[in-house]
């Protein structure tokens, strides 16, 4: 186990941009310059041929001034204590950014979870929360889905804290299947508050939907339902991608029935790990994941993982907008390069907020026993991060910034305010009369 680490020297960097536009306390710098806390844990699984496999596992919770800390938990076999770190950051930033009352975590198993059956991911799952249940808690730490997880293995999670517990203890995690207490609307939360923010930039800019064509790098669930709804709105998907390969179609993609053909190979949809690819679409032009992104198109989606776009591919991107729906999906360097050749992003964290808004609500409705319709979620959903890109767009442009450093200012004014409120050293060598 290991205390403070920091985050990586590119977000160093920008975070210490954010302070000079801020009067911020040297206290405030200081503290956000590290995770609060941060441990390792080893799980061992008993595999289904008999043998015994050991998974390392994190937990990092990174900031818990303006209340328990909230952040996914990522299966992948490139996870790092590196990686969480950087994600815990994020997340607390996040959280400010849309006012809610979390400060941020993350957690990670390295796995590739695609190769394991499916009562082995029960154990691994399970075995995980085994290993962090002294750490979480719905007042201290509340685990959600990431990369690889979802409702189903949040379920299983939330079960094993029960049965440790003795007691039911739904707030634990979110992003639960509805039966088990979680909330109407949170698998397609993500995809819909991100396509809320692009419809309230594309309102800002007069520009229709029929207007804007559109690429999506990552096929996932937050890809396909930003897709989804966003079809439906009527903007055109043009190209789709997933970790297989990627199609285009001038004409325009419907993204409803590549996804059932995509996921018809298992008969549990929910469980996401298909066989099958976008590829599979036998109408739509193949092109590569390269060539998906630096297609000449009006907004390219980026809904897989950290740095599709960096120094290497940057000046080749043709897109006039970026939306990130993926975690740090563009480099600082590349972010650089893309504004100086008049690239609009829209920031990962305001984009990608709305699944952890959800599951702010799916922790309210938990702790109060009363639930809600999806409409009254998804109303909800939208007048919180409407209310937050409303105030970046405003800021951005009445302070001539990016809309990245709009939200970080947003977000870490936020945290400065309640970490000064309990002292700084201003504060305590004041001396009074």
């Amino acid at each position: 186990m290991s205390t403070r680490p920091e985050i990586e020297a590119d977000a160093q960097s920008f975070i210490e941009r954010i302070f000079e536009h801020l009067n911020v306390a040297e206290d405030v710098r200081q503290r956000l310059a590290c995770a609060k806390f941060s441990a390792q844990v080893s799980i061992p699984v008993r595999m289904d041929d008999g043998t015994l496999e050991v998974f390392q596992g994190w937990r990092v919770q990174y900031d818990d001034t303006r209340g328990p800390t909230k952040g996914g938990v990522r299966l992948h076999p490139k996870v790092s204590a590196a990686e969480v770190t950087d994600l815990s950051f994020w997340m607390t930033i996040k959280c400010a950014v849309v006012d809610l009352p979390f400060g941020g975590a993350k957690g990670g198993i390295c796995v590739d979870p695609k190769r394991l059956s499916r009562l082995e991911l029960e154990r691994l799952s399970r075995g995980y929360i085994r290993a962090i249940h002294d750490l979480i808690g719905p007042d201290r730490d509340i685990p959600a889905p990431d990369v690889n997880s979802n409702a189903t293995v949040m379920g299983w999670m939330a079960d094993e804290y029960a049965q440790i517990e003795r007691r039911q203890v739904p707030a634990v995690i979110t992003g639960k299947p509805i039966g088990l207490g979680g909330s109407a609307g949170r698998v397609a939360a993500t995809g819909r508050g991100a396509l809320q923010v692009l419809q309230l930039w594309a309102s800002r800019e007069d520009k229709s939907p029929q207007q804007l064509r559109i690429a999506v790098q990552g096929f996932g669930n937050a890809g396909y339902h930003f897709a989804r709804l966003a079809h439906q709105a009527g903007y055109r998907i043009v190209a789709l991608s997933d970790s297989k390969g990627a199609i285009y179609d001038k004409a325009g993609l419907d993204p409803q029935p590549i996804w059932e053909h995509k996921n018809q190979t298992r008969e549990l949809k929910d469980m996401v790990y298909c066989d099958e690819s976008v590829c599979e679409q036998s109408k739509a032009e193949r092109i590569s994941h390269e060539e998906l992104l630096e297609l000449d198109v009006d907004v390219l989606v980026l809904a897989a993982l950290e740095d599709a776009i960096d120094d290497d591919n940057a000046e080749r991107i043709k897109a006039k907008v970026i939306l990130e729906i993926a975690n740090g999906p563009v480099t600082r360097k590349a972010d650089q390069l893309l504004a100086d050749a008049g690239v609009v992003i829209l920031p990962d964290v305001l984009v990608n907020a709305g699944g952890v808004i959800v599951s702010h609500l799916e922790w309210v409705q938990n702790r109060t026993g009363d639930y809600w319709s999806e409409e009254t979620v998804e109303q909800r959903l939208d007048e919180r991060i409407g209310k937050a890109a409303e105030a970046c767009f405003a800021r951005a442009e009445a302070e001539q910034v990016s809309l990245r450093t709009a939200a970080y200012l947003q977000g870490v004014e936020r945290i400065a305010d309640a970490m000064s409120n309990q002292g700084t050293r201003t504060y305590f060598n004041a001396r009074s009369d």
